[in-house]
C-alpha cells in the first residue's frame, strides 16, 4: 500500500468515529424531580395579615397657602415676586412658613440660569428652619399652565 492510500484511509476512519458527547438527560431527569420535591416541600402559607386600612382621608377644609419662591441666576431670589435681599431674610421667611397655621406650600422654581449651589442653600435653610410642604415647579410647566387659564 502506498503511504498516500494509508494516510487517506486514517483520515476517513477518523472522522468515521462519533464524537464522544454526554447523555444530559439522567441529568435533567434528576434535575426535574428535585424541582417536584422542592415544590411539594415547601410550607403552605395560610396565615393571612388582618389589616385594617384608615377611612380615605376628606380633602382638607381649606387649601393650602402656596409660595412661589423663585431662584434667579447668580444669588437672586423672590418670594411671591419679593426680592429677597439675605440669607438672614430667607430664614425670617422659611420660618414663617413652617410654623404658620394654614400649612404653607413652598413652589421652588429654580429658572434654567440659576445656580446649583444657591439651590442647595435654599434646601438646606428651608430644612433647617421645619419647612416640609416643599416642591420643585418647573419653568417650563408653570408658563403652560398660566396659558390653559
Amino acid at each position: 500500500m502506498k503511504p498516500r492510500h494509508r494516510r487517506a484511509r486514517l483520515q476517513a476512519a477518523i472522522q468515521d468515529v462519533a464524537a464522544p458527547e454526554i447523555n444530559t438527560t439522567p441529568l435533567i431527569d434528576v434535575m426535574l424531580v428535585l424541582l417536584i420535591m422542592l415544590i411539594v416541600t415547601i410550607p403552605v402559607r395560610l396565615d393571612a395579615v388582618d389589616m385594617t386600612t384608615p377611612p380615605a382621608a376628606a380633602a382638607p377644609p381649606h387649601p393650602p397657602v402656596v409660595v412661589d419662591l423663585r431662584i434667579g441666576p447668580g444669588e437672586q431670589l423672590a418670594w411671591n415676586s419679593t426680592p429677597v435681599r439675605s440669607q438672614a431674610q430667607l430664614q425670617r421667611l422659611m420660618h414663617a412658613a413652617a410654623v404658620a397655621a394654614p400649612p404653607v406650600e413652598l413652589h421652588l422654581r429654580p429658572l434654567p440660569q440659576a445656580r446649583y449651589d444657591t439651590f442647595a442653600r435654599v434646601l438646606a435653610t428651608a430644612q433647617r428652619e421645619g419647612v416640609t410642604r416643599m416642591g420643585i415647579v418647573e419653568q417650563a410647566a408653570a408658563a403652560h399652565a398660566g396659558a390653559r387659564r
